[in-house]
């Protein structure tokens, strides 16, 4: 038994200088050694300016010479891992199908208004904090952030006739003091909700969810395999619990079990079918408060290309890339562009792809190499995510007039939400769309403070952001059909959407009514995968029900992919959202520097807080 025991010893500590070995190894170059925040310049306001960093069209010209890596698709995962790569002295080329850089942090104009497309509100901004400390580094201090009003949540629910409204507070004391104000007699859920919650996203349990990816795939199928990773992270071990099954066991309170599970819009699933390990990083992700690009979502491009073009890197709009090209070994070795109907091959000896995990393996891959068991094993633990609608409204008035704050809504119908949305989404898509049970509401132009500055002359002309979920299935026979000429079935099926959608909207906000809008138009699954490749319309990539949490999942879908020299990043390497797939690209970049990137960001953050306080005295 000694003997048996000194074996085990061993085999332990030859396990924790591994993992010590790749959760400190510093061997590569480190974007973050310096602190690169400069002086903060005017905000831009000519589009026309903007659009010279955001529209750069692929020319073959435009190609730089001699690049280190080529990034497909140009959303925070893509621009992200580019300006890291960047930062080290590496050329880069950011490839961008659509007709200008961003992805979901794009922004588009119509009729005078200007709408973003994803950016909605962000958490976990605090000064000094890592994720803002990286966000500050990869736009060289750029990118300013406005906080949103506290409560920065309203939750509505019920019919006009017995509605609920719930405001919901950032600040981890004031969040649960809120609620239990809301809900007397309830404070015993609140208490252990709040435990779970922090339990479940604690620091080592996330950090954990990111070494999976950064280890060797051996070591992380041994971990996997005999199970001590779910013996060393919470998050692992509780991931296969739905947030239904945690929320029921809480409280009998149907209001109250919506209050703790209304959130699962951020990343769309239903309660029943989501991880409460999920639901748990959002929850916390908010804990600190609510922000807002100063500006608008396309500043964070905007200032982000520059530092890849510093490099001698480029980031081209219109270039969809069609395949990636690989040598008879089997190595990625650079991409084909169509140009018109004929392709141009771009070569670098690396190529990451944001382009989705479903549209890398499936469209990019040549045949023989989609069928390789290893790249069939990552497809097969994935499905595509729920597909996005969007409803984009254009108002006539003030904030002040309309009565809108530098808030967001979450609208539902009642507090059954699994029941209702799943009726929803099996339903009659005439139907369905005259029922819409959930609804995100919230006005940019009442959160962005330079809203006026940017658009002078509009200061009575504000714009909304509507958003839900629609099956793709709905629109599917469309697909095909010129983007601006789907013939009319398709736009009376979208006008339904919209009538009812702004019912809702009007019921809701009561100084809202149908004089004061002078522009409404829907944006359906399929406009999803025009404008930004998703496959099958999802908003927030491969699907985050239980199964996509698991250790072997996390384990085995990661940055380094089967094939040499390509690599993934963005939200299905990671988990969803803007923070998601910029974890994404800061892993990716891990991997392709060879060192722990997560830990460079918490040091800078730690230094340039100890810099900035100096300052201060």
């Amino acid at each position: 038994i000694r003997k048996m025991w000194i074996i085990v010893a061993i085999i332990c500590a030859a396990l924790a200088a591994l993992l010590y070995k790749y959760v400190f190894r510093t061997s590569g170059p480190n974007p973050f050694d310096i602190d690169t925040r400069e002086p903060l310049k005017p905000l831009v306001t000519q589009k026309k300016e903007k659009n010279k960093v955001l529209k750069q069209g692929f020319l073959a010209s435009k190609v730089p010479e001699k690049l280190d890596a080529i990034v497909i698709g140009s959303g925070i995962g893509g621009l992200g891992v580019a300006v890291l790569l960047a930062k080290v002295g590496k050329r880069v080329l950011v490839l961008e199908q659509h007709d200008r850089a961003g992805g979901c942090c794009h922004t588009f104009t119509e009729k005078g208004f200007e709408f973003d497309v994803g950016i909605h509100y962000i958490g976990d901004l605090l000064e000094h904090k890592p994720f803002r400390c990286m966000l500050d580094q990869l736009t060289n201090g750029q990118l300013q952030w406005e906080p949103l009003d506290n409560p920065f949540d309203q939750v509505v629910l019920g019919p006009p006739g017995n509605r609920r409204t719930y405001p919901i507070y950032s600040g981890r004391n004031r969040f649960p003091d809120e609620l239990k104000k809301l809900f007397p007699g309830e404070e015993a859920a609140i208490d252990e909700y709040m435990r779970l919650v922090k339990v479940w996203c604690s620091g080592h349990n996330i950090w954990f969810l990111g070494l999976l990816k950064l280890i060797p795939v051996p070591l992380a199928k041994f971990l996997v395999y005999t199970g001590l990773a779910n013996r060393l992270s919470f998050f692992f071990r509780m991931a296969s619990r739905s947030v239904t099954e945690v929320v029921n066991e809480l409280t009998k309170n149907n209001d109250l079990r919506v209050i703790f599970s209304y959130i699962f819009g951020t990343y769309g699933n239903m309660p029943k079918d989501a991880s409460f390990s999920m639901h748990s990083l959002m929850v916390c992700h908010y804990l600190t408060g609510a922000w807002y690009p100063i500006g608008g979502a396309s500043e964070i491009a905007y200032h982000m290309i520059p530092i890849v073009e510093k490099a001698g890197g480029a980031v081209l709009v219109r270039a969809p890339v069609n395949r990636i090209l690989f040598n008879d070994n089997k190595e990625a070795i650079g991409v084909s562009v169509m140009k018109g109907q004929e392709e141009v091959h771009v070569h670098a000896p690396m190529v990451i792809s944001n382009a989705g995990i479903f549209n890398t393996y499936q469209q990019l891959l040549p045949k023989e190499l989609q069928d390789m068991p290893a790249i069939q094993k990552q497809l097969g633990m994935m499905k595509n995510g729920a597909g996005g609608l969007s409803i984009f409204l254009g108002l006539t008035g003030t904030k002040e007039d309309l009565g809108l704050k530098a808030d967001n809504y979450w609208i539902f119908t009642e507090h059954n939400m699994d029941e209702l949305v799943e009726t929803y989404l099996k339903g009659n898509r005439e139907e369905s769309a005259k029922s819409v049970p959930i609804l995100f509401v919230a006005s940019p132009s009442a959160k962005d403070p330079t809203w006026e500055e940017r658009s002078p002359g509009t200061e009575t002309r504000l714009v909304f952001a509507l958003v839900s979920f629609a099956n793709y299935e709905w629109f599917e026979e469309w697909k095909d059909d010129k983007v601006t000429n789907r013939g009319t079935d398709y736009k009376e099926l979208k006008q339904i959407f919209c009538d009812s959608i702004l019912e809702v909207v009007m019921s809701v906000f009561p100084k809202i009514t149908r004089d004061k809008v002078e522009f409404i138009e829907a944006g359906t699954p399929i406009t999803n995968t025009h404008y930004i490749g998703a496959p099958k319309g999802e908003i927030y990539g491969a699907d985050h029900g239980t199964a996509r949490f698991s250790a072997e999942c996390n384990a085995t879908v990661r940055p380094q992919t089967p094939l040499k020299n390509l690599y993934l990043t963005g939200q299905d390497v990671f988990v969803c959202g803007f923070a998601g797939a910029l974890a994404g690209a800061l892993t990716c970049g891990s991997v392709i520097l060879n060192r722990n990137l997560h830990l460079d960001a918490i040091a800078l953050a730690k230094k340039t807080k100890r810099v900035d306080t100096k300052k201060l005295k």
